[in-house]
């Protein structure tokens, strides 16, 4: 499925660099979801979650624009960051966009923050 995704147009360094990237993103962001939804209602768990997960949608471009500056020479200085689509959003979160490694790792990454909103958001009972 994935056989023609630019990914695997990157030299091993520059894959193993993504990687990185991607988890080390990914893991700030589960953390982010898990401290900021403790205490919270439903709908304000939900909202924290989805409010993350639209933050990194629009601020992840620059930070890979970023390392991609490193692997390739000449490519100019540039802000890459824009505020998603709507429509985007949607097509992203139930895997109706391009088939790629970062299209459906976005719409999975959706899913698990709301599942840490809901099963990590539960109250402390009041004794």
């Amino acid at each position: 499925m994935y056989r023609d995704d630019s990914f695997h147009t990157l030299s091993a360094t520059g894959q193993a660099g993504v990687l990185a990237i991607t988890v080390a993103m990914g893991l700030v962001l589960v953390w982010l979801t898990f401290r900021c939804t403790r205490e919270k209602r439903f709908l304000a768990r939900i909202a924290v979650a989805a409010l993350l997960f639209i933050g990194f949608v629009s601020l992840s471009p620059q930070i890979y624009y970023s390392f991609y500056r490193v692997l390739f020479d000449g490519l100019p200085t540039q802000w890459v960051t824009r505020w998603p689509d709507p429509a985007l959003l949607l097509r992203l979160v139930t895997f109706q966009d391009q088939a790629t490694l970062s299209d459906h790792g976005k719409g999975a990454l959706f899913w698990l923050l709301i599942a840490i909103a809901l099963l990590g958001g539960r109250r402390r009972s009041r004794t």
